[in-house]
C-alpha cells in the first residue's frame, strides 16, 4: 500500500462550471513519488485538474491530499511544497535571466543574498542557461524560456513539481532536452506530474500515467499496462482509394502510408469486418486512440 504521506491521493474530485460544463467527474486517483504523466487531448479537463492541484482554483467536490497534507484546508502549506510551470508561462519583460530567477527565488522565501545567488547559479547550470544569464528572459528561444519556466519551478527543492503542456511548440530536439531535464530532477520522494497531449512525452519519461478524456479518468496505471490492454485491437490493411474511403469512414485509422499503388494502413478496433487484416503489436498511440474511443462511444451510448 502506498503511504498516504509521501505521494498525492484524489478522491471524488469533481469541477462544474458556473455555465453548467461539468470539466471534472469524479476523479480518483494516487499519484506515487516519480514522474507521472496526465496524457489527453485538448480540453480534455487538464489544465482545470493543474489548477486545482496547485490551488489556484476550488473544485466543486471532492478531497485531495498531497505530502499529508489537506489542500482544501491546508492551501498555504501545500502552495510551499509546490513547483509550478503552467502552460501559458510568462514574466517580466525587464528583467535578465538570472535577475528573473532570483525573484522567484526571493517569492519562494530565500532572503540570504548569498545562498539566493549560489542556488540561482546552480539552477541555471542546472538547466544550460549559465552563459546566457545575462540576456533579458523576452529574448530567450522558446525552448530556453520554458527552460527558464522549470527553473523557476525548481528553485525552492518542491515536493511536487506540475508542469502543464511544457514541450508543445518546441522542436524535437528542445522537447527531448526538456523531457531529460524533469527526468533528471526527480528524486525518490518527488513528484513530478507531467501533463501533455503529445503520447511521446509520456513513452519516453514517466512510470506512471493517467488518461484523462471529457473530464474522466479512462485509464490509470503504467505505460506497459496500458499497451496490454489494447493488443489484439491493432490491424494492418492493404487496401485500394476506394477501400481506404470505406475504412476510414467505419474504424478510427491512424497511419496511412503509400504502398506500391495501394495504401497500407493501420486500424484500432475491436474486431475489423469486411476488409483482410492482420493483427499487430500496438504502441502507446494506438492504445491512446483505442481508449479514446472506447470513452467516446461510452458517453455516445449513455
Amino acid at each position: 500500500m502506498t503511504d498516504s504521506n509521501s505521494c498525492i491521493t484524489i478522491n471524488g474530485l469533481n469541477k462544474i462550471y458556473k455555465n453548467g460544463r461539468h470539466a471534472l467527474k469524479d476523479v480518483n486517483l494516487v499519484i506515487p513519488s516519480g514522474m507521472f504523466g496526465l496524457l489527453g487531448p485538448n480540453g480534455a479537463g487538464k489544465s482545470t485538474f493543474m489548477r486545482i492541484l496547485v490551488a489556484l482554483m476550488e473544485p466543486t467536490s471532492g478531497q485531495i491530499n498531497a505530502y499529508g497534507y489537506d489542500l482544501l484546508k491546508q492551501r498555504k502549506e501545500v502552495r510551499g511544497i509546490l513547483g509550478y510551470l503552467p502552460q501559458d508561462f510568462r514574466f517580466f519583460a525587464k528583467y535578465k535571466t538570472y535577475e528573473y530567477l532570483e525573484y522567484a527565488a526571493s517569492l519562494s522565501g530565500m532572503n540570504n543574498f548569498r545562498k539566493r545567488k549560489s542556488a540561482v547559479d546552480s539552477m541555471l547550470e542546472e538547466v544550460g542557461l549559465f552563459e546566457v544569464r545575462d540576456r533579458y528572459a523576452n529574448r530567450l528561444s522558446g525552448g530556453m524560456k520554458r527552460r527558464l519556466g522549470i527553473a523557476q519551478a525548481l528553485i525552492h527543492n518542491p515536493k511536487v513539481i506540475i508542469v502543464d503542456e511544457p514541450t508543445t511548440g518546441l522542436d524535437p530536439e528542445e522537447r527531448i532536452r526538456f523531457r531529460n531535464l524533469l527526468s533528471k530532477v526527480r528524486g525518490n520522494d518527488v513528484t513530478v506530474i507531467f501533463s501533455t497531449h503529445i503520447v511521446g512525452d509520456i513513452s519516453s519519461t514517466c512510470n506512471n500515467m493517467a488518461l484523462l478524456n471529457q473530464g474522466v479518468v479512462s485509464f490509470k496505471g503504467s505505460p506497459e499496462g496500458m499497451l496490454k490492454l489494447a493488443e489484439g485491437k491493432v490491424w494492418k490493411a492493404v487496401v485500394n482509394d476506394k477501400q481506404l474511403r470505406e475504412i476510414s469512414n467505419k474504424y478510427p485509422v491512424t497511419s496511412t502510408i503509400p504502398f506500391k499503388k495501394e495504401w497500407e494502413v493501420q486500424i484500432v478496433a475491436d474486431e475489423v469486418k469486411g476488409f483482410d487484416v492482420e493483427s499487430i503489436q500496438p504502441n502507446l498511440e494506438h492504445a491512446y486512440v483505442y481508449f479514446m474511443e472506447k470513452e467516446l462511444d461510452l458517453w455516445t451510448n449513455d
